[in-house]
């Protein structure tokens, strides 16, 4: 992974993030907080998965509606940090990588 990689990772989930904090509340009750909130349980996932291989991935609790955004930077910077602290060369850091970047492309 570069530098760079890790840098699309961040900038993709901050504007996730900020994306969802700006969201009317009509919005995100008509389905945008649940939208959110199954991209940070994906992301999670993965961090969980890189973390600990051989673990059941932990479930991520709904907090509400208005924390949905804060729930994904904080997944989104999970799951970078455990790319970041993978070996270099480790595949499944370089999938989680992509899958993430792949994940936070569709979800704009």
């Amino acid at each position: 992974m570069t530098p760079q990689d890790l840098h699309e990772l961040y900038e993709a989930v901050d504007a996730a993030a900020d994306r969802l904090r700006t969201l009317p509340e009509s919005r995100l009750r008509r389905g945008a907080a649940a939208e959110g909130l199954a991209l940070a349980s994906e992301l999670t996932s993965r961090a969980q998965r890189l973390e600990v291989p051989y673990g059941a991935p932990r479930r991520l609790p709904e907090v509400g509606i208005y924390a949905v955004g804060d729930q994904v930077a904080v997944c989104g910077y999970d799951l970078a940090r455990a790319v970041t602290d993978a070996r270099e060369d480790d595949p499944a850091a370089r999938r989680a990588l992509a899958e993430a970047l792949d994940l936070l492309r569709r979800y704009r």
